[in-house]
């Protein structure tokens, strides 16, 4: 099972290596240039017309991995439909996040000039609808509970889970795009979070022998196609590290290109889009616990500086800049030491993350 991972890995890294030189001077000829957000870091005004939208080749080797490996797989073994049970409703997900508003959103800024890009009430509408979609499906075909870590037990939460689960899949693809402001740093946190996820995924696959899954496995996810269902969400999830690692060699500072809207809402897809798949929503708190903290950095600056506004006449800072890895900017850090941190913290917290589901079988 694990060669599958390496395999999905290995030929979605070697397809974003070999395409991406050609796809650099054509983003050029069409200046398809990234537009720097005026009151971002001073720093990043030198970034202004670099090539964006590289997204598009870590999300067309992922999805063209994923599809070619899943189907290879279930054909040989015999189950030619076991492919459809979380292959189809994972790029749905993705790809939506990213045909949606990530798309269009790069399209607006880089060809249009317009830094603004989606209006925010667009963004929200197009995550909403992809987000209810999907969650209805994991509520009818996956289950309306969720896996407590660290035990064999779930957490029903009934009529709710739509509407919660709804808003996890907008929170966690925004917080994917905010954590996209430094050279390399959501790539390198989507390899080892991709790589985590990917483990899980084998782990519910099959015991740690390489055997069948474990026997309570049956209570948590009844119904569903077992080993066929977590391999292609396995081979999913190797597969967008692969390309990420591909991606990281022309997005690492200086970054040749950015991967844009396009990129960040395919990866904030895929997490989401994997943790529901398998329940383990959870797990999104340490594994993608810095974008997570994006977001929320966000929200305390927005929160505090209104409510100082309105108390004192003026608008008060708790970081000199947000997303918080902007405040880490302006505090003297350079970029490849911010992004060495938070792949060192999601490397830690990753790992924590996969003990939690190991401990138990």
């Amino acid at each position: 099972m694990y060669g599958y991972g390496l395999l999905s890995a290995g030929a979605a890294m070697v397809l974003v290596l070999a395409v991406m030189p050609f796809f650099l001077p054509f983003l050029r000829k069409l200046k398809f240039g990234q537009t720097i957000y005026d009151l971002g870091p001073q720093a990043h005004k030198a970034k202004q017309g670099t090539p964006n939208m590289g997204g598009i080749v870590t999300a067309g080797a992922t999805v063209i991995t994923t599809v070619v490996l899943s189907v290879g797989r279930c054909v040989t073994k015999g189950d030619p439909m076991g492919l459809a049970c979380a292959l189809w409703p994972l790029l749905f997900i993705t790809i939506g996040c990213t045909a949606f508003f990530g798309f269009p959103d790069d399209y607006i800024k880089d060809v249009k000039k317009d830094h603004e890009g989606l209006k925010p009430k667009q963004k929200l509408i197009g995550q909403m609808i992809v987000g209810l979609i999907f969650s209805l499906y994991c509520y009818f075909f996956v289950g309306h509970d969720v896996w407590l870590p660290f035990t064999r037990t779930t957490w029903d939460l009934g009529i709710f889970y739509v509407p919660i689960m709804t808003v996890l899949v907008m929170f966690i693809t925004n917080s994917a795009n905010l954590q996209d402001g430094v050279d390399g740093i959501l790539s390198s946190v989507t390899v080892i979070g991709m790589a985590a996820f990917g483990v899980i995924a084998l782990v519910f696959a099959g015991d740690t022998t390489g055997g069948e899954p474990a026997a309570w496995m049956d209570t948590v996810f009844p119904g569903l196609e077992g080993n066929p269902w977590f391999m292609a969400i396995a081979i999913l999830c190797f597969a967008l590290a692969g390309a990420s690692v591909g991606f990281l060699f022309f997005n690492h500072h200086p970054a040749k290109i950015f991967m844009g809207d396009t990129g960040s809402m395919f990866i904030g897809g895929a997490f989401v889009g994997v943790a529901m798949l398998t329940k383990t929503e959870f797990l999104l708190i340490p594994i993608c616990f810095t974008c997570i903290m994006s977001s929320v950095s966000v929200m305390m600056q927005t929160t505090y500086f209104k409510y100082t506004k309105k108390k004192y006449g003026e608008g008060r800072r708790i970081f000199k800049m947000s997303p918080i890895h902007h405040h880490f900017e302006l505090c003297g850090m350079k970029e490849n030491q911010i992004v060495l941190m938070y792949a060192a913290v999601t490397l830690v917290l990753s790992a924590l993350a996969v003990w939690s589901v190991v401990a138990v079988f």
